[in-house]
């Protein structure tokens, strides 16, 4: 039987991408090791079990897709939020597990919204957040309870983390064989570059990201984190197949993604372009390399318009229709 989850955690939940409201079931410490949460919001305090509690949502509640599927998310920074907003958005109850005091370190990113980080609110809405040193064994045997409930497990720690705390997937499948493991990682688990960490500048860099954005005489990152939400996608779209599999199978299994994989996976159309050594795409700023008129265009006026024409019918159409109406 599966032990019985603790009754009181520190959870915060955030209902609203802009104006985010908190509440907590009672601190799973002893007064003594309670978390520092200084800078953090104020938590108001609530006592029921955690597996008693209603799901409480601003959505319309009407059935979601997701609802009843639980998700323990390892996650900081922004590829593994974005994935599991996804999944909150859908009706997935998300328990994020940050670290008491400092929390995900994307917290303080900046504090444009309301005193809050615009990264977190945007990439974390919909979540509960539990405060776990994942470096004491009291702590550690609290998230282990968790996976006991849970569906999924996602997690984007250092290269190495989770099989040294004993909740990789190759140490999980046998106990919950029907636990689906997702890891987000900056260069996968195998290869020279497993035990790096990434960023999403390098990665952008590393995959060629930069040899299209720009211009030749100055290259450009793409100005989102743009590595970060391809891998969270991927790793977003991975789970929902992998939910569909285990309705079939019963089984679970993991989700292996890469932020280079991903942005190689990106980079697929100018490789095509190209093939067999034909000159590669030129970056061109808010141009095309292959389209045209496709981009900015100034105007009489001292001031610019954005055209974009991807075939003949549209380019009849803009010469009859736009440039005839200018003439008269």
């Amino acid at each position: 039987m599966a032990p019985r989850l603790p009754n009181v955690i520190w959870v915060a939940r955030a209902t609203s991408p802009l104006r985010p409201t908190y509440e907590t079931l009672r601190s799973l410490w002893t007064p003594a090791h309670a978390p520092s949460l200084s800078g953090w919001p104020r938590l108001k305090a609530r006592q029921k079990p955690l597996e008693q509690r209603a799901h409480t949502s601003t959505r319309s509640r009407q059935q979601l897709p997701l609802e009843g599927i639980t998700v323990v998310s390892l996650e900081q920074a922004i590829a593994a939020p974005f994935c599991t907003r996804q999944l909150a958005d859908l009706g997935a109850r998300v328990i994020k597990v940050e670290r008491p005091g400092v929390g995900d370190f994307a917290r303080a990113y900046d504090t444009r919204v309301n005193g809050l980080a615009s990264h977190f609110v945007w990439a974390n809405r919909s979540k509960e957040s539990l405060a776990l040193d994942l470096k004491q064994e009291k702590d550690l045997r609290v998230l282990k309870k968790l996976l006991y409930k849970a569906d999924v497990l996602v997690q984007n720690l250092a290269p190495g983390a989770t099989d040294r705390l004993g909740v990789s997937y190759a140490k999980l499948k046998n106990e919950h064989p029907s636990l689906i493991v997702c890891d987000i990682s900056g260069y996968g688990d195998t290869g020279p570059y497993s035990s790096k960490k990434a960023y999403d500048l390098l990665v952008q860099s590393e995959a060629g990201m930069l040899s299209v954005t720009g211009t030749e005489m100055e290259p450009a990152k793409v100005g989102i984190s743009i590595a970060d939400i391809a891998s969270g996608m991927y790793a977003y779209s991975g789970i929902l197949a992998a939910l569909l599999r285990r309705d079939k199978t019963g089984k679970g299994s993991r989700v292996d993604i890469s932020m280079l994989e991903a942005m190689a996976e990106w980079m697929s159309f100018p490789m095509y372009y190209a093939y067999k050594g034909q000159p590669a795409p030129k970056p061109v700023g808010a141009s095309h390399a292959s389209m045209y008129p496709y981009g900015p265009f100034e105007t009489g006026g001292g001031g610019s318009v954005m055209l974009g024409v991807q075939n003949e019918r549209e380019w009849a159409r803009l010469c009859t229709e736009v440039a005839e109406a200018r003439r008269t």
